[in-house]
C-alpha cells in the first residue's frame, strides 16, 4: 500500500487529540506504528497525553514501548498519574527517570511530582523531591515554590510552608492561595481566616476557598460574609453558598440566591440546578421545580446523570410520580443514582411491585446495584408489605453482591417484619445491628409494638432505647402511647413524671412547604410536654 494512503503525521496527531474513544486512539497508535512516527519522542508524547485522558494503563503501555523516551514523555505520564487515584505511580516513574542517563528532570517534572505528594500527604517523599529541586537549581521557580508551599501546608508543616512563602522574591496571589487552600483542606479555618485578611491581593479562588471551608464546617454566616464581600464571583462562588444554605435547611434563601444568581447574569450549571431541585424536593416546591425544569428545556441543557436524578427525585417527592417516570424513561444517560431515585419514588407512592420490577430492569441493563439501591428497594418492599420480596432482596444483597447490611438496611427489614406483626423476628434482627448505630432500628421496632399493642416487648425495647440515649423522647412517647391504648393510664402518668424528672420533653413536630418560591416552616408542640 502506498504511503499516500496514510494520513500525514500532523493529521494523525490531531485525530488522536480530538478522538474520545479508545478505538480511535488505537487507530492512531496503529498508524504511528506503521509510519514509524511512534519513534518521534514528541509525537509519541502527544499520543500518550491523549491516551492518558481515557485510560492510564494504555498510555503507560505505549510509554514502555518507546525506545528513547525524553523528559516530555516522562512528564506527560507523571502528570497523568498525578491526577489519578494512584498518584504514587508518578513517583515510581520519577525514580525510573533518574536511572535514565539520557533524561534530566525539569521544573515541570517537579511540579507534577509535588502535586502527587500533596494528594498523598507524603511530606517525607516531598522533602526528598525538594532536595532534587535545589540540586537542579530551580528552587526559585514560582510554580515550584507554589506547589512546595501547598505540599508542606497540606502535610501539616505550616511553619515551613509560611517560611517558603515569606522568602519568595516574586510571590503572587496563587502563592498565597497555595497555602490558603491547604489550610482549608486541613480544616484550619482560623489560620485560613488570618491569612485571608493578610493577603495583599485576592482573586475569586481566594474567596471560594474560604466559602467552601466555612460551608464544610457549617458556618453559613461566616461563609455569607465572605461571599457578600467578593467583588467578583463566578459560578463556583454561587454554587458553594447555595450548597451551604441547602445543607443548613434554609431553602427559602436557596431560592433567593438562585434568583440573584440569574439577575447577576451568571449562567447556572448542572451543580446549581441539582442543588435547587433538591431544595424543591425538600419543601415540596413543585411550582419552583417545574420552573427549573422549563429553564432546562428552554436552554437545551442535556438531562442525564445527577441532573436527571434530581428531576426524578423532585417530581417523586412533590407527588408527581408519573412525571418522574416520564423523565426517567426519556433519559438516555442514566447512572445508578438515577435508577435508585426512581425506585425510591415508586416506593414512596406505594408502587412496591413496580419498584421491584424496576430493580430487575436495572440488572438487565447491566448496572450493578449499590448499598443505596438496596435501601431503596427494601424501603419500597416495606411500604408495600412485600415480605417475600424483601427477604429475597436482603439475601441477594448479602450473598450475591457482598454488601454488608447497614443500619438503613436493617431498619427497612425490621419495619417490614414489624408491619406483618413478626415482632420476635424483628427483634432478633435488631440485635444484629452495632450498638451505637441501632437507635433508629429500635425506634422502628417500638412503633411496630405500638401498632400491634405488644406492651411487654415495648417495655423491653424502650429500655434498650434509653440505654442508647437516656434523654431521647421517642422511647417515652411510643411506650406512653402503648400504655394509653391498653387503658394503663397510671403507667402513662408515671412515665410523664419520669420524663419531667429527667428533663426530657417531646420534640416538636416540623413540616415545610413552598408557596410562591418562599419556604414556610411549621412547628407543632414546641416547648410542650407530653
Amino acid at each position: 500500500m502506498s504511503a499516500s494512503f496514510f494520513p500525514s503525521p500532523p493529521a494523525i496527531l490531531q485525530f488522536a487529540e480530538m478522538t474520545t474513544s479508545i478505538s480511535g486512539l488505537r487507530q492512531s497508535h496503529a498508524h504511528m506504528l506503521k509510519t514509524g512516527l511512534i519513534h518521534d519522542p514528541f509525537a509519541a508524547s502527544r499520543l500518550i497525553s491523549s491516551t492518558s485522558n481515557q485510560t492510564i494503563s494504555y498510555a503507560h503501555s505505549i510509554f514502555t514501548q518507546l525506545q528513547n523516551p525524553n523528559s516530555y514523555s516522562y512528564n506527560t505520564l507523571i502528570r497523568a498519574y498525578a491526577k489519578t487515584p494512584t498518584p504514587e505511580n508518578s513517583i515510581t516513574l520519577f525514580i525510573d527517570m533518574l536511572f535514565d542517563d539520557d533524561v534530566v528532570p525539569d521544573k515541570y517534572t517537579f511540579t507534577f511530582l509535588l502535586k502527587s505528594c500533596s494528594v498523598l500527604r507524603s511530606v517525607s517523599v516531598g522533602k526528598q523531591i525538594h532536595g532534587h529541586v535545589i540540586k537542579v537549581g530551580v528552587e526559585d521557580d514560582v510554580y515550584i515554590c507554589n506547589t512546595l508551599i501547598h505540599m508542606y501546608a497540606r502535610g501539616g508543616l505550616f511553619e515551613i510552608a509560611r517560611n517558603l512563602l515569606d522568602r519568595m522574591s516574586e510571590r503572587d496571589v496563587i502563592s498565597w492561595n497555595a497555602i490558603l487552600s491547604a489550610y482549608v483542606d486541613m480544616g484550619e479555618m482560623e489560620l485560613a481566616h488570618r491569612l485571608f485578611d493578610e493577603m495583599p491581593e485576592r482573586n475569586v479562588e481566594s474567596g471560594n476557598f474560604m466559602i467552601s471551608g466555612y460551608v464544610k464546617d457549617g458556618l453559613i454566616v461566616e461563609a455569607r460574609h465572605v461571599f457578600d464581600g467578593m467583588q467578583v464571583k463566578d459560578v463556583v462562588s454561587w454554587n458553594v453558598i447555595i450548597t451551604g444554605y441547602a445543607r443548613d435547611g434554609q431553602f427559602d434563601e436557596v431560592f433567593r440566591l438562585f434568583e440573584g444568581m440569574r439577575n447577576a447574569g451568571m449562567i447556572p450549571d448542572d451543580y446549581t440546578l441539582v442543588n435547587v431541585l433538591s431544595s424543591c424536593a425538600c419543601v415540596s416546591g413543585l411550582s419552583q421545580g417545574e420552573w427549573i425544569h422549563a429553564y432546562i428545556d428552554r436552554n437545551k441543557i442535556e438531562v442525564g446523570g445527577f441532573l436527571a436524578t434530581a428531576l426524578v427525585d423532585m417530581y417523586s417527592k412533590c407527588g408527581c410520580i408519573e412525571k418522574a417516570l416520564e423523565i426517567f424513561n426519556k433519559t438516555s444517560k442514566k447512572d445508578i443514582s438515577t435508577w435508585n431515585s426512581i425506585i425510591t419514588g415508586l416506593g414512596l407512592h406505594g408502587y412496591g411491585e413496580s419498584a421491584v420490577e424496576t430493580f430487575y430492569e436495572l440488572l438487565a441493563d447491566g448496572f450493578k446495584p449499590n448499598d443505596v439501591t438496596f435501601v431503596s428497594v427494601l424501603s419500597a418492599c416495606s411500604r408495600s408489605g412485600l415480605l417475600d420480596e424483601g427477604y429475597k432482596m436482603f439475601e441477594l444483597m448479602v450473598h450475591t453482591y457482598g454488601i454488608m447490611p447497614s443500619v438503613e438496611h436493617y431498619g427497612c427489614m425490621v419495619d417490614l417484619l414489624g408491619r406483618y406483626g413478626l415482632l420476635v423476628e424483628a427483634e432478633k434482627l435488631a440485635k444484629q445491628v452495632p450498638f451505637k448505630q441501632s437507635q433508629v432500628v429500635w425506634e422502628s421496632l417500638l412503633g411496630a409494638c405500638r401498632n400491634h399493642n405488644d406492651a411487654n416487648m415495648a417495655e423491653r425495647v424502650t429500655r434498650k432505647l434509653l440505654e442508647l440515649d437516656p434523654r431521647d423522647s421517642a422511647g417515652y412517647v411510643q411506650l406512653s402511647n402503648v400504655h394509653a391504648s391498653k387503658g394503663r393510664f397510671d403507667d402513662v402518668i408515671q412515665l410523664r413524671r419520669k420524663m419531667k424528672a429527667q428533663g426530657v420533653s417531646k420534640d416538636p413536630g416540623c413540616s415545610m412547604i413552598e408557596v410562591d418560591g418562599v419556604a414556610h416552616e411549621f412547628l407543632a408542640g414546641e416547648g410542650m410536654e407530653l
